[in-house]
């Protein structure tokens, strides 16, 4: 079963186009191979194949025995370590995924709300008037906040500042597109593309699990609204224990394993998991809202538009701004797996075994799923809702991203009060060009905008 062609140039040229032009790569390859083709980067011992037609995409998303591909431990586990909820695989992360998909959803998502009020405007607040800034970095800041207190439940007092400090510093480190390339050649070298950054990483979980033993001597844990007090009080349902067993347990161990008397998280995994959920909720969420920004600010007739409705109190149009956002620029721009059996479909049939990755980007573009791919028109989601796998900003099955109503939750709220209290203007009003940083497509400049005028928190617009 053969798999679909590849480019003709290299693995080299393939590399460097993808790190640095991803989305003209992705177009090109399109254009001249069809909706499935082969790709090959440096450092992987076999091709990934991409595919971008949305029944290609279910047959993909919902095979449950489809596993990771070894690029994400790879690259994602020095950070995140080795229980993240992102690379367990099996009963061991459905396990996980169920204990923690509460958090993001229901009335726990929404007693979050003042907490993120707060947040952004004080950030609204600190911007200045009529000088040039870049609206990316700010997003980060409201972000990183409101996942230090609504997640990790730090305080205000010294921790909180030093973890403000240290997350963001490994967060800018690990972004870069030169750590990235280390990354993929590393593969081949030999080399730690990280040795540089496991200092800080060993300052973070220093101060992370000072805030753990806090937390677990705290009085009010469970009372308490924050996720790393509700990851401290839940049990798995099915018993099974955070302590894993070593790969060369017997099964008597595995299965003794299951029946323990800890049916909780322990401290190193909850260590994993609040990392895992700062990589996946910080920098996607930030850059969402700066893409956002970048399109809302370059077609003043759908801002006009969206401010309009919030100020009636209105949000059905504020969802559909977030999804064409999101489908003009999806943050992660791939969610693969290497197939457990054959993928076959009616256009394409591939072999198990074979790495596969949705191109989110190129199913978000298909001209046959969206009319006019590339023009920014929320009203489309207005509409009617495209078919579940045309639209896949959170990827899709059982690991489609947790926290994807928080995001959005989130990202209506910041979209709402910048909206209705800022004028804002683009200081260069040319679309922005899409840059790296660590797992995302991010707006290259960081989407400067200025300030024209502000008003006070709640103070309603002029007519």
């Amino acid at each position: 079963m053969p798999l679909p062609p590849e480019s003709p140039r290299g693995p080299l040229w393939q590399t460097l186009a993808w790190s640095f032009r991803p989305l003209a790569f992705m177009a090109r390859n399109r254009e001249e191979i069809g909706s499935a083709f082969s790709v090959t980067f440096l450092g992987f011992e076999r091709p990934m194949v991409m595919i971008s037609d949305p029944a290609a995409v279910k047959a993909l998303y919902t095979e449950r025995r489809n596993g990771l591909p070894p690029g994400r431990a790879f690259a994602l586990e020095p950070i995140l370590g080795p229980r993240s909820v992102l690379l367990l695989e099996g009963e061991e992360h459905l396990a996980r995924r169920r204990l923690m998909l509460p958090a993001f959803h229901g009335e726990r998502m929404r007693s979050y709300e003042g907490t993120v009020d707060e947040i952004v405007a004080a950030e609204i607040d600190s911007w200045p008037l009529g000088r040039e800034f870049p609206i990316h970095s700010r997003m980060q800041a409201i972000t990183l906040e409101v996942i230090l207190r609504a997640v990790f439940g730090v305080a205000e007092g010294p921790r909180l500042e030093v973890l403000r400090g240290l997350l963001g510093d490994l967060l800018a480190a690990t972004g870069s597109t030169r750590v990235q390339l280390r990354s993929l050649f590393a593969r081949r070298t030999g080399t730690d593309p990280l040795a540089e950054i496991r200092a800080r990483l060993a300052q973070v979980d220093e101060a992370l699990f000072a805030e753990i033993a806090e937390h677990r001597g705290r009085a009010d844990l469970e009372e308490r609204d924050d996720i790393l007090s509700m990851l401290m009080t839940a049990e798995f349902e099915d018993g099974l224990s955070a302590e894993r067993p070593s790969e060369t347990a017997d099964d008597d161990e595995r299965e003794g394993a299951k029946h323990e008397s800890h049916q909780g998280m322990d401290d190193k995994e909850l260590r994993d998991q609040l990392m895992t959920l700062l990589l996946a909720g910080h920098e996607t969420t930030a850059t969402a809202l700066a893409w956002t920004f970048d399109l809302l600010l370059r077609h003043p007739i759908a801002l006009a538009r969206l401010r309009t409705s919030l100020e009636a109190g209105e949000e059905a149009y504020l969802k559909a701004t977030i999804a064409e956002s999101l489908r003009l620029r999806p943050v992660v721009p791939l969610a693969g797996r290497r197939l457990a059996e054959d993928l076959v479909t009616e256009d394409l049939e591939l072999p198990a075994g074979t790495d596969v990755t949705a191109a989110i980007w190129l199913t978000h573009t298909d001209p046959d799923l969206y009319p006019e791919p590339l023009a920014f028109r929320p009203e489309r989601f207005l509409e009617g809702a495209p078919e579940t796998y045309a639209w896949i900003p959170y990827g899709g099955g059982v690991r489609r991203c947790l926290g994807a109503a928080f995001a959005e939750f989130e990202m209506r709220i910041v979209l709402r009060e910048v909206i209705t209290r800022c004028d804002l203007r683009k200081a260069d009003p040319a679309p922005e060009k899409t840059g790296r940083r660590n797992i995302t497509f991010s707006p290259r400049a960081g989407t400067p905008v200025v300030v024209e005028s502000r008003r006070s928190a709640r103070e309603p617009i002029a007519a």
